[in-house]
């Protein structure tokens, strides 16, 4: 039972690592036959793991999205670069998210192995963050946005100028910008026929989102010229 449940392991590690495995790829990864890992995947879902599998010669298995997130099995490398965004986040300019970055952060010391607790501790010590005064950015406006840009859906909001004067917007986003200090968001504007850049905590978004765009390609130049005027307002 014991090297069933690591083979489980493995299995569950492997299927987050890839979106999609063939039965005989997974096999070659275990050291096991294809119907072993088709009695793991059925396993896996009676354990509650929400494993989607095609048949056929180009079919394969899959891990689905289920009404649960499954743990993660992380690696040392992944491990460390987790524990330092979390403490990133902790201390950065996003509203919300500072407590639960804690709380994360915190779940995950408590499980990781001495050497790498000692590393991640050793990068804390070590840093010093000066972080000069920054607007704060609400967490549910990067998740709208970040939505509106993955659907490529015209995005309305009404935005506040420098000097407090508002006005309408619709938008099709294209990018988030962080400078470090502010998050910009990089998109094409329908009515001047030009790339525009909106710091994000100056928008307030409507809902719904707009009709959808199709994909517009962001020239090197364009977007270096725009994301560099963004960092310096």
């Amino acid at each position: 039972m014991t090297g069933t449940s690591a083979r489980l392991l493995k299995l569950l590690s492997l299927l987050q690592a890839r979106k999609e495995w063939t039965g005989a790829e997974l096999g070659g990864r275990l050291g096991v036959t294809t119907r072993t890992v088709r009695k793991d995947m059925e396993r896996l879902r009676e354990l509650g793991y929400p494993v989607d599998g095609t048949a056929g010669v180009g079919g394969g298995y899959r891990l689905g999205v289920g009404g649960n997130l499954p743990p993660l099995l992380l690696d040392d490398e992944e491990a460390v670069a987790l524990a330092i965004g979390l403490q990133t986040a902790a201390g950065g300019t996003v509203a919300g998210v500072e407590e639960p970055a804690l709380r994360a952060l915190s779940k995950l010391h408590r499980v990781l192995p001495s050497r790498l607790r000692h590393r991640v501790a050793a990068i804390a010590d070590a840093t010093s963050t000066v972080s000069p005064a920054a607007p704060v950015v609400d967490a549910s406006t990067l998740l709208t946005v970040s939505a509106a840009i993955r659907d490529r859906e015209t995005l309305r909001f009404d935005y506040r100028r420098h000097d407090g004067t508002a006005g309408y917007r619709e938008v099709e986003p294209h990018q988030l910008v962080h400078t470090g200090r502010r998050w910009y968001l990089l998109g094409w504007d329908p009515t001047h026929e030009d790339w525009r850049t909106y710091r994000v905590d100056r928008l307030t978004v409507k809902a719904p989102n707009g009709r959808q765009f199709p994909p517009r390609e962001i020239r090197r130049r364009t977007a270096t010229k725009v994301t560099s005027s963004a960092g310096c307002r």
